[in-house]
């Protein structure tokens, strides 16, 4: 797990018997440490990055910030433990809730760009990446839920593509 955030993931990972290693955001910021952190660790099976709590208020500079974290966090986990693993692997990033900011829609776009385009390039390795919006009335259980879903086997299915959360409105 990556960024600040994301206790009620890694609480529901927790509670359904999966090892959890948090990164340190700091350490996202030296990709060899990082690396060397991810290959410390390895065997992993995923990364999941909360992206939401490094963009915070949003902004163009928090926009800018969160998305170097996300790409450098993935970065160094696939080149320290996943690209060398013997399994499938999984990325997922976790964007902001769109009431964070003018900037959340674009961060939350570039994500799935980001998810889209590793998706492309590692699929060679077994990397599946994904992203996940949360809509501004998502319970966080429900994100939780998602992500363990996403990282577990069955999820092994969805590779590039963009989960949005939130109400579905139903013609009636």
């Amino acid at each position: 797990m990556a960024g600040e955030g994301g206790a009620p993931i890694v609480a529901k990972l927790v509670s359904l018997g999966a090892g959890v290693e948090s990164m340190p955001e700091q350490l996202v910021l030296d990709e060899e440490a990082a690396a060397a952190w991810a290959r410390g660790r390895a065997p992993l099976s995923a990364l999941v990055f909360d992206a939401g709590s490094s963009f915070g208020e949003g902004g163009g500079r928090r926009l800018q910030a969160s998305l170097e974290l996300a790409w450098r966090a993935a970065r160094a986990v696939a080149v320290g433990a996943l690209i060398e693993g013997d399994a499938p692997a999984k990325l997922v990033f976790v964007g902001p809730r769109p009431s964070a900011g003018a900037h959340a829609e674009p961060a939350r776009a570039a994500l799935e760009n980001l998810a889209r385009t590793l998706s492309v390039e590692w699929a060679r390795y077994a990397i599946t990446a994904v992203a996940v919006t949360p809509g501004a009335e998502t319970a966080d259980a429900e994100v939780a839920e998602l992500v363990c879903f996403l990282i577990s086997e069955a999820g092994e299915y969805f590779s590039g593509c963009r989960f949005e959360l939130g109400r579905v409105a139903v013609a009636g």
